[in-house]
């Protein structure tokens, strides 16, 4: 077990470490990209202080759901730090596995002596999202104490925990759309309204009519990636709240686990 793990892990690094090398041959794109995530995450600001731009009522201050701007800017930080992981990693990644269905080239990753789905999932990364990745982490840093929140050692771990089982729910979303091309080898138009519904976690959960929060979070759980971990983040987090967003994690990765194997059942080699 060990001996696989670790084979495992020097593959991961020679992946990792070839596609770095090859994005560092066009270092100005590192500047644009900055600038672009800088214009997208003010654009997001903006949209964001729209809704707290309404005067309160007297002896009330502005909120959205039941969330101040302090607040609901770790959110967007949560976010923020989202999409830099899902521009680099899942969208480099799992955009090409409908490329290697409709080439043919998916029977050459399927022979190779490694788990396909490691191999599809892992093979590259792109610089691009990591300006993304800084600019989410520096804004929900901003923002916790602005908002009057302090983590113990014992809620930065719990922060850890759900942060790391956003990503994890992420990245099964993004795999089981990607492996119906399998059998529907164009999923753009796909992929592009996921990306629009997963737009709906800039916000709180809790500014959404009642049959909205019922849709983000138990058919797509979009409360899971931004709201509970900026809840855990801000203090707010309850036990129940941690657990929930674990086993969310965990079905959904073993759900695109077995759907990739059913999958695989069901694909027509080019050979063949």
């Amino acid at each position: 077990m060990a001996r696989e793990l670790l084979r495992y892990g020097l593959t991961l690094r020679r992946f990792w470490g070839t596609a770095i090398a090859g994005q560092l041959e066009y270092q100005l794109n590192l500047l644009i990209e900055l600038l672009a995530a800088v214009a997208n995450l003010a654009g997001s600001l903006f949209i964001l202080s729209l809704f707290f731009a309404v005067p309160a009522g007297a002896g009330t201050t502005a909120s959205l759901g039941g969330w101040s701007w302090p607040q609901a800017l770790v959110v967007q930080g949560v976010y923020t730090l989202l999409d830099g992981v899902a521009t680099t990693w899942l969208r480099p990644n799992l955009g090409a596995i409908v490329t290697h269905v409709r080439e043919g080239t998916l029977d050459f990753v399927l022979l190779k002596p490694i788990d396909s789905q490691f191999w599809l999932s892992l093979r590259t990364l792109s610089p691009a999202g990591l300006s993304e990745l800084v600019l989410g982490v520096g804004l929900i840093l901003w923002a916790v104490p602005r908002a009057g929140a302090s983590l113990s050692p014992v809620g930065l771990l719990a922060a850890a925990v759900v942060l790391v089982a956003a990503l994890l729910t992420l990245y099964a979303l993004w795999f089981v759309l990607a492996t119906t091309s399998i059998w529907f080898v164009k999923t753009w138009n796909a992929t592009e309204v996921l990306r629009a519904a997963l737009t709906a976690g800039r916000f709180p959960i809790s500014a959404y009519p009642p049959g909205l929060r019922v849709v983000f979070t138990l058919v797509l759980p979009v409360a899971f990636l931004t709201t509970v971990p900026a809840e855990v983040i801000l203090g707010r987090g309850t036990p129940l709240a941690v657990g929930s967003a674990v086993l969310v994690a965990a079905v959904s990765v073993t759900l695109s686990r077995a759907f990739w194997r059913f999958a695989l059942r069901h694909y027509t080699s080019a050979s063949s």
